[in-house]
């Protein structure tokens, strides 16, 4: 009965182990440019990714199945903060729209708990996109130097851990 389900929440294991990979790759390049603020929002974002595999887990193991611990992607080198918020930016509109088809899938199978689950991570991720969409307003607007100012002094700026 749920094995349409745990079909579903693999493939999400799959994507948020591929944005876990991505989004550190990102903060290990923006700490080393200097980037600190954005740096600890992409580190963020990857343990909210962390956080969101661990509940598909958790629904996969309730539902009876096994966890597939695939990636879904491989990372990609991109060394620029525009590059890397833009890939961030379609990393999480893909996220949401395949959140949303998981979610109807399920609730057409009478799967009430993985449908709310999936719905859950649709503003997650909506969220996500959001923090990583004006980080890339900023950068469009003042270029990087935008980011290197904001690493001067405690590092407090709008791009921080939210």
């Amino acid at each position: 009965m749920h094995d349409q389900s745990i079909g579903l929440l693999n493939e999400a294991i799959a994507d948020e182990i591929a944005a876990i990979h991505q989004y550190m790759y990102f903060h290990f390049r923006l700490d080393d440019l200097g980037y600190a603020p954005l740096a600890g929002l992409l580190k963020q974002s990857a343990i909210d990714e962390m956080l969101h595999a661990e509940r598909i887990a958790e629904r996969i193991l309730f539902l009876g199945g096994e966890v597939e611990m695939r990636v879904g992607r491989e990372t990609e080198k991109i060394h620029d903060a525009a590059g890397m918020l833009a890939k961030a930016k379609q990393l999480e509109e893909e996220s949401v729209e395949m959140y949303n088809r998981f979610a109807n899938q399920c609730g057409q199978h009478g799967d009430a708990g993985t449908k709310k689950l999936f719905e859950d991570l649709v503003t997650a991720e909506e969220n996500h996109w959001d923090r990583f969409d004006r980080q890339a307003e900023f950068v469009s607007r003042f270029g990087e130097q935008y980011l290197a100012l904001q690493s001067f002094g405690d590092g407090g700026g709008e791009a921080g851990p939210a």
